[in-house]
């Protein structure tokens, strides 16, 4: 059956990780044991943070919503990746690509979206702490997260309109373990010269000019954090923006190589691929936490907490 678009295809043959069965069990049991751990961390974050008073503040409620997103990037590829370790003929259809590809980019492009708003929240607590109650208040915060949603899903939305008009008519292995454009676009049967540049300027150029905003932001926040008067709480200020700048190092350097080179098949593809789509979106969490002492105790605290509502 064909397409409106004109294509033959109606799926992709996905090549995986590897063909020998044994390294394919071996993934599989990897990569099952750190989902079932990570996935529920996050989960806890979330729940720590929204039943704790004292994590009331704008920045624990990005932190939420930023691990709710990594939750659900994370969801996009990994389960089909674990069921077709021990499928023989790993295919995906045409319309689950083209959703693989949106919803990558969606959940994608909102974090990138979402950690500016973190950016941004660390500028007004840094800069201009005596009106930081009224300048992140909870309906700037809620709407910071929602232009971040709304930006990821416009961004998405150009992709997919790009790539779903292109005919597919041969080949259909994708060298991978799940759709994205710099696969697929490589499928089509037509010139895509000028839809790759399109391409590197919606994915690539975008991520490093937000990679270099944010880097730069940073960077003067700590000068003048260093240049003032030094105190525990000026110490902990700091300490949140290196852990923000360790995230968006740990999120972007693997956006930046997949999608700022060019749309050839280089040897560390799946590698870094894997990284992008599995390790580092649930690690970011993960990461602020262990360098937070107040989620921390939080934590100690939620099992407490839980004995007391179900003794009221």
């Amino acid at each position: 059956m064909e397409h409106e678009n004109g294509t033959g295809v109606t799926e992709f043959v996905l090549l995986g990780l590897s063909q020998t069965r044994e390294i394919q069990l071996f993934l599989f049991v990897l990569f099952l044991i750190f989902y079932s751990v990570i996935l529920p961390a996050n989960i806890l974050i979330i729940l720590t943070i929204q039943g704790d008073p004292h994590l009331g503040s704008p920045m624990y409620f990005f932190l939420a919503n930023l691990a709710f997103l990594d939750i659900c990037y994370c969801s996009v590829t990994p389960p089909k990746m674990l069921a077709d370790f021990f499928s023989r003929h790993k295919t995906i259809s045409y319309g689950g690509c083209m959703a693989q590809i949106f919803f990558i980019h969606f959940l994608g492009a909102a974090e990138v979206f979402l950690l500016m708003g973190m950016a941004f929240d660390r500028y007004v607590a840094i800069c201009h702490p005596l009106r930081y109650a009224s300048m992140m208040s909870r309906e700037v915060c809620c709407a910071l997260v929602g232009a971040a949603w709304a930006g990821g899903f416009m961004h998405s939305i150009l992709q997919v309109v790009l790539i779903i008009r292109l005919p597919f008519c041969g080949p259909n292995e994708l060298d991978n373990f799940f759709c994205d454009i710099t696969q697929v676009i490589k499928l089509a049967c037509t010139d895509v010269y000028v839809l790759e540049f399109l391409m590197f300027f919606s994915s690539g150029f975008s991520t490093v000019m937000c990679f270099l905003i944010l880097l730069i932001s940073y960077a003067v926040l700590l000068v003048r954090l260093r240049a003032g008067d030094p105190s525990k709480g000026t110490s902990k200020v700091a300490s949140t923006c290196v852990t923000h700048v360790i995230i968006v190092f740990i999120m972007f350097s693997p956006a930046i190589y997949i999608y700022c080179h060019p749309f050839h098949t280089f040897f560390l593809d799946k590698v870094v691929s894997v990284f992008h789509t599995v390790v580092f979106p649930l690690m970011n969490p993960i990461i602020y936490t262990l360098r937070n002492k107040e989620i921390i105790s939080a934590m100690k605290r939620l099992p407490g907490r839980h004995r007391l509502c179900r003794g009221k």
